[in-house]
């Protein structure tokens, strides 16, 4: 360290007198002596390992890698937990838990003697929830992502959770039995990591290399290949050279760290959760980031990368293709070249060299797989503060439809009819499902890529028009309408939707509109109220309901936006 730049962790480890004592008397406790941590950068190793969350499973292994990293460049590392968001297992949705995660990971840095960060990510929340709160704090902080799971191999093809979709398809229509449905649950994850396809986790990691906070080849390599433990090892010496350089998060998110994630993540085909966490992290850090940012920015961005949902292949494919380096140089006449990024230099400079081994994976910017693929935000007066539509993943004849509503009334009416031979519904219906949005569910979880009926399969229907405030999993597909803000719970006009109301959606011209007159739906209005909540008259999740924000605006609780830096100025003792 240069011996004008004064470590935060001094203020613990260098005090005099009784504070410092038990500071240091403590810490010796573990074996470690007083001058491992007296005048070397402390670095923290946020960890969301947790058997309870599989996709990161093997954080532990990961973290051993970002230690010898630390130690190397002279700093000294200390692991500490953190709350671990398990999108396959934790109900109602991991979506519910992020901000509270995010208020562990705050709480957790500020607190601590910790000059520096090294942020472990992996399944889909652990990354906005460990950024935002690494945002509030503002510390040098540098994510490692715990890289994607091997492709599925199933019956001679390639399989991953895009699939899981297709699979509850089949068996609907009778097509895949129970036990062929067990064979396949084995045989697609078959390593650790996170979802194979670009979906939100992939997604996250790519999010967090073309924000520039990530070392670059960050996003791509598989879990199970050493040189995803290359990468920690490296990034647990970059992290003290941060320290050194005193390199913030608010160095690094700039107006155009932003803009460029959005234009890179309509390139790779990425989830439409981006935008809710993107705008979570944009508003804790403070810089102004509109739902039509994600527009005017990322719509008129070819698709570049093929991958599932939106495409043929999968992450592991696309680590071997090249990864995003690739994309990233491809799209150099797109983006602002000069950010500057967590290793020090740009993007640009970091990218500059990339080479592309596979064209069937990664297209050219002159002949892409998709024009315009972005991810498309629309309004109207059934979304006055917006809705979005991942049109990669959508049927182009479904972009421009009118139709009928079918109406769920909320998750549970949608599980107890969908199926029924007697559901009136036909192929041009469109599918509306309420209550499903952040406060209504509550946690907005992902199920706005409603199942279709099974006499809709039944006829070779494959994808309807649906429409709900809810979200859906980056590894799904279809023509979803999603996000719907403001959302039903609160009275608006996807509340008052009725069957067989007139609904006209255009993509093209970006609108969703309920064909209903302004007066009737007044009058709908009158006669609404707010359906119950059962069991949330306490604790968190009543916290959750009474602070939550729209869609539009990140989703966080409306008293986490923003920071409070890294000061602590109090004593424990």
């Amino acid at each position: 360290m240069s011996s004008d730049k004064k470590l935060r962790s001094s203020d613990w480890f260098g005090k005099k007198g009784k504070d410092g004592f038990i500071y240091r008397s403590w810490m010796k406790n573990q074996g470690f002596p007083s001058d491992e941590f007296e005048g070397k950068p402390v670095i923290g190793i946020c960890n969301t390992w947790s058997e309870l969350t599989p996709c990161n499973a093997h954080f532990r292994e990961l973290a051993e890698s970002v230690k010898r990293g630390i130690w190397e460049a002279g700093g000294f590392p200390l692991e500490f937990p953190v709350m671990s968001l398990g999108e396959t297992l934790i109900r109602p949705t991991a979506m519910l838990y992020r901000n509270l995660a995010s208020m562990d990971v705050e709480e957790s840095i500020r607190a601590n003697p910790l000059d520096g960060v090294v942020l472990m990510c992996g399944c889909d929340k652990t990354t906005p929830s460990l950024v935002m709160g690494a945002c509030s704090v503002d510390i040098p902080s540098l994510v490692i992502s715990g890289g994607p799971m091997l492709t599925g191999k199933f019956r001679g093809k390639d399989i991953a959770t895009s699939d899981v979709w297709r699979f509850a398809a089949d068996q609907k229509k009778g097509e895949m039995d129970d036990e062929k449905l067990r064979a396949a649950e084995g045989a697609m994850c078959r390593s650790q990591g996170h979802c194979a396809v670009m979906g939100t986790a992939s997604t996250m990691a790519s999010m967090v290399e073309s924000l520039g906070l990530s070392l670059p080849g960050n996003a791509a390599i598989p879990a199970a290949d050493s040189r995803r433990k290359v990468m920690a090892h490296r990034s647990g010496r970059r992290i003290v050279d941060m320290v050194e350089e005193d390199l913030c998060p608010s160095d690094i998110l700039t107006k155009e760290a932003f803009v460029n994630a959005i234009k890179v993540n309509a390139a790779i085909g990425g989830s439409t959760n981006f935008i809710v966490h993107l705008t979570a992290i944009a508003r804790r850090i403070g810089i102004d980031l509109e739902l039509e940012d994600f527009d005017k920015y990322g719509s008129d961005i070819p698709l570049l990368v093929n991958l599932q949902p939106s495409g043929d292949h999968f992450m592991e494919d696309f680590y071997y293709a090249g990864g995003l380096p690739v994309v990233i140089k491809e799209l150099k006449d797109h983006l602002n070249g000069n950010a500057i990024t967590a290793n020090g230099k740009s993007l640009y400079e970091n990218n500059a060299a990339a080479e592309c081994f596979d064209r069937d994976v990664i297209a050219t910017i002159e002949e892409p797989f998709q024009e315009e693929a972005g991810i498309t935000v629309v309004r109207g007066n059934l979304c006055p503060e917006g809705a979005v539509i991942k049109t990669s993943a959508a049927t182009p004849e479904l972009l421009k439809h009118r139709g009928k509503a079918v109406v769920f009334e909320n998750i549970e009416d949608y599980k107890e009819r969908v199926d029924d031979p007697d559901l009136e519904i036909d192929k041009d219906s469109i599918m509306v499902l309420k209550y499903v949005g952040p406060k209504g569910y509550p946690g907005m979880p992902e199920v706005g890529n409603m199942a279709l009926p099974k006499k809709m399969l039944d006829q070779g229907v494959d994808d309807m028009v649906r429409i709900s405030d809810g979200r859906m999993s980056g590894t799904a597909f279809g023509t979803a309408f999603l996000h719907v803000s403001p959302e039903s719970y609160t009275g608006s006009n996807l509340a008052l939707v009725e069957n067989g109301d007139i609904i006209e959606v255009d993509v093209e011209n970006k609108r969703l509109h309920l064909d209903v007159p302004e007066e009737e739906l007044e009058e709908r209005r009158n006669n609404w109220s707010p359906p119950e909540h059962e069991n949330y008259d306490r604790g968190y999740v009543n916290l959750y309901i009474e602070h939550v924000e729209q869609a539009h605006l990140g989703a966080d609780l409306d008293f986490l936006v923003g920071k409070s830096g890294s000061e602590v100025k109090r004593e424990s003792h």
